[in-house]
């Protein structure tokens, strides 16, 4: 398992829309597991209610962890896709 820290710049935080496609990528990216936490709680990000429940505001460091076989590439997408949330 590997984990990396990143932040959310999106000025209305982590809504539906980003969410539902958050779950997308992470879902197109099984088997491997990924999981978001805001630093109190941990949550499967292929599960939009568990995403949303983060109430992940603009600002908010998130650590961002991928088990499976190509964890170091799904990290990489996922990381990359919170980072450019502009909405």
């Amino acid at each position: 398992m590997i984990s990396q820290k990143v932040t959310l710049n999106a000025p209305s935080g982590m809504h539906a829309r980003p969410a539902g496609e958050l779950v997308k990528l992470v879902k197109d990216l099984a088997p491997n597991k990924i999981t978001i936490s805001n630093g109190i709680k941990t949550v499967n990000a292929a599960s939009m209610l568990s995403v949303l429940s983060l109430g992940i505001k603009c600002g908010t460091t998130l650590t961002v962890s991928a088990e499976g076989d190509q964890e170091s590439e799904a990290l990489d997408k996922v990381v990359s896709f919170i980072s450019n949330i502009t909405q």
